[in-house]
């Protein structure tokens, strides 16, 4: 059994085209995501450009290919009476799932969150995602509440779950 040489840092605008890629992977399979739409390598750069100091997108890479990525980001950016409230997203390559980097990816953006003076993250997760929900609950995250008919993906509404986890 070959073990995977998996490397996580965190992310440059030299990594759009990368992300992006896993945008439109996921995207396609119109299941495990509420966005509907992939962000274009230009948007992905601009948006990396945009982050502060506290936020970030932390990659995954085997064999020097980005194959997955976390994001962390401000609950808010005009309220400071958020700041220590920060929400994640986690996107992994189909052929990748299920081998632990989505763990290892939380594990290094809980450390950066710690040191940056988050206490919580929050987690929207569509309600048929059951593979999502299981492995947030399994890294502490309890359900909060559940917003129903939230996500609209090509006429179909789904539900979505309102998760958190205190650091």
């Amino acid at each position: 059994m070959k073990f995977l040489e998996l490397k996580i840092r965190k992310a440059t605008p030299k990594d759009a085209k990368s992300i992006s890629y896993i945008w439109e992977v996921i995207c396609a399979e119109r299941i495990y995501t509420s966005v509907d739409k992939a962000f274009t390598a230009q948007q992905e750069r601009e948006y990396i450009s945009s982050l502060s100091e506290r936020e970030g997108i932390f990659v995954a890479e085997v064999d020097n290919k980005i194959v997955g990525f976390q994001s962390l980001d401000l609950w808010s950016k005009v309220l400071n009476s958020f700041r220590q409230v920060g929400t994640i997203g986690t996107f992994i390559l189909p052929e990748l799932r299920g081998k632990g980097i989505s763990y290892i990816l939380a594990n290094q953006t809980f450390d950066f969150a710690r040191v940056n003076d988050y206490n919580k993250i929050v987690i929207y997760v569509r309600k048929g995602n059951e593979r999502a929900i299981k492995f947030y609950q399994n890294l502490g995250f309890i359900t909060k509440g559940e917003l129903e008919r939230q996500v609209n993906i090509e006429g179909i509404l789904e539900n979505e779950l309102f998760m958190e986890k205190f650091l």
